[in-house]
């Protein structure tokens, strides 16, 4: 296989087609490309679409903790500044992180839409994929592969503060918060 992929596009398939338009424009800062009654385009960038809701015409339950499905969609900010500043612009729009979590691979804020489907905003917090890819092979991922739960206000503050990426990004920052494990939160609890 020669070619690679790039990821195109989401779908998400909804009885609520307005609330969910209006949530994905708010935290992607997307606009509508095309709506109709079966289907809505969003987009953030020039591809004509990144994320579709489709709307069929029966009425949808809400995704709950035990329904297999697709977990979350990711996107990365190219720092941690740039992560920061879609917080504060989300937290004015009335819409807050359901958690927020110091992968150490990344440091990352989970979102979940109105249809109970998480969207994770994340930085890299290593340069180049062979360092990440290294640290998920070393003790500290080996003993918590999914890492602590960290306050994202705390996180703004200390960033205003002056203080260093490496440090706010580093698995340590986010344990002195002493917030419950994050898993619960994710896994619908």
């Amino acid at each position: 296989m020669t070619s690679t992929p790039k990821f195109a596009h989401v779908v998400f398939q909804t009885s609520q087609p307005t609330q969910m338009r209006d949530w994905y424009c708010a935290v992607l800062d997307g606009h509508t490309v095309y709506q109709d009654d079966a289907l809505c385009f969003v987009t953030y960038d020039d591809e004509h679409h990144r994320v579709a809701l489709i709307t069929p015409p029966a009425q949808l339950v809400r995704k709950t903790p035990t329904t297999a499905s697709v977990h979350h969609v990711a996107y990365t900010f190219g720092s941690l500044d740039d992560l920061l500043e879609r917080y504060e612009l989300l937290l004015a729009k009335g819409v807050e992180p359901a958690v927020c979590i110091a992968h150490g691979v990344t440091t990352s804020m989970y979102y979940q839409d109105p249809d109970g489907n998480f969207v994770e905003m994340q930085i890299d917090n290593f340069d180049k994929p062979e360092e990440a890819t290294a640290y998920m092979h070393g003790p500290e991922y080996g003993a918590d592969s999914v890492g602590p739960a960290f306050d994202p206000a705390a996180l703004l503050d200390a960033r205003r503060g002056g203080a260093p990426v490496r440090e706010l990004t580093d698995r340590s920052w986010a344990l002195r918060s002493e917030l419950p494990d994050p898993m619960g939160v994710l896994l619908g609890g």
